[in-house]
């Protein structure tokens, strides 16, 4: 079976079931972070275990990616692979289908002498797909059109999410 093939199957059977069990679709994910060397963190989710830390510059030891290579990774491979899936359900043939993530930021705003309007995050963030297809041009807008539509990480850029902080401290003082 082709790649395109076993991915239309995959979606179909997905719809079908988020259409009959709405519940199906929802979930929750949780990743642990532990630091383990200066900077250096150990990430484990499920049966996935990666690393992520700072340049030597900053005080880290060059040991994995930073976190933004890992979000601007999140967001193009994301973007990426809902492009591949919509191709493959409207039976559009794409040869190659390439996603560069840019960002832009200013490091001084953390570390703290960046001017107090410039944020943490990014300035901006651009986005640029090459595709390499034979199909029409108004059939490729329409996969990348649906693609964005239903990205969950062009969302997650996109829109404020709220983020909920719970802190657990735990004292290493001894009581005399």
């Amino acid at each position: 079976m082709k790649e395109a093939e076993k991915i239309k199957i995959a979606v179909e059977r997905c719809k079908k079931v988020f259409t009959l069990k709405p519940a199906m679709g929802e979930g929750m994910a949780v990743s642990k972070v532990r630091m383990v060397n200066g900077l250096t963190c150990e990430i484990i989710e499920g049966n996935w275990k990666f690393s992520a830390d700072m340049p030597e510059a900053i005080g880290g030891n060059n040991s994995a990616p930073t976190p933004g290579v890992y979000g601007r990774a999140a967001l193009g491979s994301c973007l990426a692979i809902g492009y591949i899936m919509k191709a493959a359900q409207l039976d559009i043939p794409v040869k190659n289908l390439e996603v560069e993530v840019q960002a832009d930021f200013d490091d001084g705003a953390l570390i703290g002498t960046a001017n107090k309007n410039v944020p943490p995050g990014y300035l901006e963030v651009r986005y640029t797909i090459t595709i390499e297809s034979d199909a029409e041009e108004e059939k490729i807008m329409q996969i990348i059109n649906e693609g964005d539509k239903h990205s969950p990480y062009l969302d997650v850029f996109s829109r404020a999410q709220k983020c909920v902080r719970n802190i657990n401290i735990v004292s290493t003082k001894i009581n005399s």
